[in-house]
């Protein structure tokens, strides 16, 4: 009965670390085509009010759903922290034969989930930070350039965007994470490869 327990623990892991992933980026897409079809509204629409409403209903939802998904966020950075120094310390123990290689399939599969899902996370910010450009580059007629001017102002200062534990998720911020875990990964593999003196 034990056997069975820990031969299935690492595909049991595997799949509910990659359901949680999926989780985030089905709700990250939904909020991308969110923002995409504010954009659509924005140049469709002459009422810079109505754009205004729309944009604080947009924030209001992108803030709700960032603090839902927060905690799940968080634990997904957590196994990824863990898991990018046992994947390379397997890799040094084991060597990377084919035949061993096929051990590591769960650990990558989780991986790859977890960074596409936090470069999503990282794109519904960088996709809010480019609707004031667009805004600001629509003509609503003859003596409204002030009045678009404080939309603009307004989308620029509500800052909207994904937010963990209110730290806006940026493509800098994900590309930064990955960068110290592939340091991490880096020392430990040279760690194991040098030659003992």
């Amino acid at each position: 009965v034990r056997v069975w327990r820990s031969t299935w623990a690492i595909p049991a892991f595997s799949a509910v670390m990659l359901c949680l992933a999926y989780g985030v980026v089905r709700l990250c897409r939904s909020l991308i085509v969110m923002i995409d079809a504010f954009s659509c509204d924005a140049v469709d629409s002459v009422h810079l009010q109505h754009i205004s409403h729309v944009w604080n209903t947009t924030q209001a939802v992108l803030r709700k759903v960032s603090a839902d998904v927060e905690k799940c966020l968080v634990v997904l950075c957590l196994v990824l922290a863990v898991l990018v120094p046992l994947i390379a310390v397997d890799l040094a123990i084991l060597g990377i034969r084919s035949q061993d290689v096929p051990a590591i399939f769960p650990g990558l599969a989780i991986m790859s989930g977890i960074l596409y899902a936090l470069v999503l996370a990282a794109t519904v910010s960088e996709k809010c930070a480019r609707v004031p450009a667009l805004i600001n580059a629509m003509s609503f007629g003859p003596g409204r350039d002030q009045e678009r001017q404080r939309v603009v102002d307004y989308i620029t200062s509500s800052a909207a965007g994904f937010y963990v534990f209110d730290t806006r998720l940026t493509t800098t911020t994900v590309l930064k994470f990955t960068y110290f875990w592939c340091i991490v990964v880096g020392g430990v593999l040279t760690k194991w490869a040098a030659p003992s003196l």
